[in-house]
């Protein structure tokens, strides 16, 4: 039993079609700064404009499946190694292949939360039919039942700190690992780029997965230079 750690970024989602966060805008959103959608300001200032946003995106995401990268790490956790995933990715195509131990370091964009008491209800208002037009449109959040809040998207936006638990548990899961992967990340986002410095003096070996050198492909011990799904798959052949 190995203990693994993957720490996925947008080049894992890139495989499954998910767009990235700038390739995100399309249809009438193709005109708006993606950096003003994402804030805390942006949501205060034109709540529906934000929503809308989110909502569309969500739908987007729940057209798409997990790809074979996702189900071998899913694989790897069956076969009876102890499996981390730290994701910057706020789909949730890791759980969706099976990945039970999952840290999102920057939200989730299937969930959502009152602005004002961070009441939750079901069905989630962000996902809840129908779903948006494909062209994307503005919609009003819906408040809060409890608070009177408005609902936001669980995600992090810029100028806002990461979950305590999620990060918390992407140290615990470096410091008992016996090998981290990077997967697929620019290697510049901080703090999540971090994690790999940090196993690294530790002295845990580091794997990165990346068709392109990144900005921390100096620091690794191997890096292979193919795609998130072939690389996993070979990965998953060796240890298994």
């Amino acid at each position: 039993m190995t203990r693994l750690v993957f720490l996925t970024g947008a080049g894992m989602s890139a495989e499954s079609g998910v767009p990235t966060f700038r390739d995100a805008l399309g249809g009438l959103w193709s005109r708006f700064d993606p950096e003003a959608l994402a804030t805390p300001q942006a949501f205060a200032r034109d709540p529906a404009l934000v929503w809308g946003w989110y909502r569309w995106r969500a739908a987007q995401l729940l057209r798409v499946r997990p790809h074979a990268g996702h189900e071998a790490i899913a694989a790897l956790e069956r076969q009876g190694h102890e499996v981390d995933v730290v994701t910057q990715n706020v789909d949730d195509l890791h759980e969706r292949a099976g990945s039970a131990r999952v840290a999102h370091l920057h939200g989730r964009l299937l969930h959502s939360r009152c602005i004002g008491c961070g009441g939750r209800r079901e069905p989630d208002p962000i996902t809840v039919a129908p779903a948006p037009p494909d062209d994307g449109a503005r919609e009003a959040p819906p408040p809060c039942g409890h608070c009177g809040g408005l609902y936001r998207p669980d995600v992090v936006w810029f100028g806002e700190a990461l979950p305590e638990d999620a990060w918390n548990a992407a140290v615990a899961a470096i410091e008992r690992a016996d090998r981290v992967v990077v997967v697929g990340t620019s290697g510049l986002v901080q703090p999540a780029a971090s994690l790999p410095q940090l196993a690294r003096r530790l002295g845990k070996p580091v794997l990165e997965i990346n068709p392109v050198p990144s900005a921390i492909t100096p620091q690794v011990d191997a890096h292979w230079a193919m795609p998130a799904s072939a690389g996993l798959l070979r990965l998953a052949a060796e240890l298994g």
